[in-house]
């Protein structure tokens, strides 16, 4: 077969074709390439900040706060050391106990897992910012006419995890409740309370298996 072929006056080379089209591929990849590197560039340029304070606004409540903190400091440091807002606590300071739940639009986050920088943009909710004019939210009304407390340490973060859950799933049963507060631990032993709280918040009726015997009937 021969190396060219020729139509009409016009004639190229098969060596020629595969020269100019390996020249004009390589140039489009070596500039894609160059596109992307650039833009990764400006991209982590825009990523990095710190390593000391710089500025940040967090939504808290209902209300902008301005801070200026490191990167590395957590949300629940942020509430607790930066802020007054100390009712999520610090107790495992690894994601396991859940004493630290706040709500991040609506949905129920450990805060000693989260950086502050990272909730910027975010709708941040404490257990202080439930009550309204003075009035408990009816989770907390029901969490103190339940009695499901015993030393509160872990109340707060129960209390945030049943408020999430209700947002969502107003008439929860009680494995629903179970499920929701299954990253929260109360080392008293008075879950069989919270659950009964969280169901009386969400108008639910249930039956207690718990036999009371009255002893003025004895007497």
């Amino acid at each position: 077969m021969s190396e060219s072929s020729s139509k009409e006056g016009f004639a190229v080379s098969r060596r020629s074709f595969l020269k100019t089209f390996g020249t004009t591929a390589a140039a489009a990849a070596t500039a894609q390439v160059e596109t992307i590197a650039a833009e990764l560039q400006q991209a982590n340029a825009e990523r990095v900040v710190g390593p000391g304070a710089v500025p940040i606004t967090l939504q808290i409540n209902g209300k902008a706060v301005k801070l200026e903190l490191e990167p590395r400091v957590t949300l629940l440091d942020a509430l607790r050391n930066h802020l007054s807002y100390t009712g999520a606590k610090e107790v495992c300071d690894r994601a396991t106990c859940g004493a630290c739940t706040v709500l991040v639009d609506d949905q129920p986050v450990y805060a000693c897992s989260m950086l502050a920088i990272e909730a910027q943009g975010k709708a941040i909710t404490t257990v202080e910012g439930l009550a309204e004019n003075g009035r408990l939210s009816p989770v907390q009304e029901a969490f103190v006419d339940q009695d499901a407390l015993m030393c509160g340490y872990c109340t707060p973060g129960f209390v945030m995890s049943v408020t999430a859950l209700l947002k969502r799933n107003p008439k929860p049963t009680a494995e629903d409740v179970k499920h929701a507060c299954a990253g929260n631990l109360c080392r008293c032993g008075t879950q069989p309370r919270i659950l009964q709280a969280a169901l009386k918040a969400a108008g639910v009726q249930t039956a207690s298996k718990t036999e009371v015997i009255s002893y003025a009937r004895l007497a």
